[in-house]
């Protein structure tokens, strides 16, 4: 009969070293646990459950049109139209619900935006909506599919195309344009493309106006009746936005507080800690000043 010595001096000393091993690892565990701040538990404040009442997702229910935006579709059968309306309360469903109803019937659309980003957030909402087949974008920076039915362009682009159509190199073939933020007509530097938009416009083209802050909307209307010769309605939404909007200041100890209290007013904690900025910020100019 064989023996087989087995090496255990090997394996002693393998157990000795996992063990080693093991210990050690315990060890910088229970001195990482006593270094570590224990976490300070804020208690909320009547303000902060104010603030946070009432996030999250709502319940899913069926979706139901606001009087405002059927009575803004019915309009779009027979004039153009300005809606005004905050934002958050479904302006867009109204361009997307006439834009539906255009392209089923083969017919086409341009839906403009004054910002890049904008046009490019709208361009996607809507291959998503509609099928990529379906949706071109076209702006400074991109041009994709600018031969589909639905075009998403800035304001520029579109102003261009009309002064193109004007020198016969090519035909503006929408039979909708939608003019986001319409408000830009007012701005000093570029309120001259929506204007020039607005006029060279042919009137054949129906014309949506969206907006949250135009303030003399019926005399707007008027204007665009005489500079386009096309009827023009106003439709008004909700004077309130759906969805509240609610500001808050996150502090660096982690703290939120509500940046307004409960009469409207700068948060009292906030506006000393402004007031001690300010304070600390004129005693170094002072102290400069002295040593300069």
């Amino acid at each position: 009969m064989r023996f087989v010595r087995r090496n255990s001096r090997k394996s002693f000393d393998k157990r000795k070293n996992r063990d080693r091993r093991g210990h050690e690892k315990s060890a910088r565990k229970s001195t990482q646990v006593a270094n570590e701040r224990p976490t300070r538990v804020v208690p909320q404040s009547r303000e902060l459950k104010r603030l946070l009442e009432g996030i999250g997702t709502p319940p899913a229910r069926p979706f139901q049109p606001d009087p405002f935006q059927v009575e803004a579709l019915a309009a779009l059968e027979f004039e153009d139209v300005l809606v005004t309306a905050p934002t958050g309360s479904g302006k867009t469903w109204i361009a997307r619900e006439e834009i539906r109803r255009l392209l089923d019937s083969g017919r086409r659309a341009w839906y403009t935006s004054p910002l890049k980003a904008l046009t490019n957030s709208k361009y996607q909402e809507f291959i998503d909506e509609f099928g990529a087949e379906r949706v071109g974008i076209l702006t400074g920076d991109r041009k994709e599919h600018s031969d589909a039915p639905l075009i998403v362009g800035t304001t520029e682009i579109y102003r261009n195309q009309l002064f193109d159509s004007l020198r016969g190199w090519s035909e503006v073939t929408a039979d909708l344009v939608v003019l986001d933020e319409a408000h830009y007509l007012a701005d000093e530097e570029r309120g001259h493309v929506w204007e020039e938009a607005i006029i060279l416009t042919p009137p054949r083209i129906r014309l949506l106006l969206l907006s949250a802050t135009i303030g003399n909307a019926h005399e707007f209307a008027l204007w665009l009746e005489e500079v386009r010769g096309v009827r023009c309605g106003v439709i008004t939404g909700p004077a309130k936005r759906p969805v509240p909007l609610r500001s808050a200041v996150l502090l660096p100890d982690k703290r939120l507080l509500s940046l307004l209290n409960d009469a409207g007013k700068l948060n009292p904690e906030i506006a000393q800690m402004i007031e001690r900025e300010n304070e600390d910020r004129e005693r170094s100019r002072q102290r400069r000043r002295e040593w300069g």
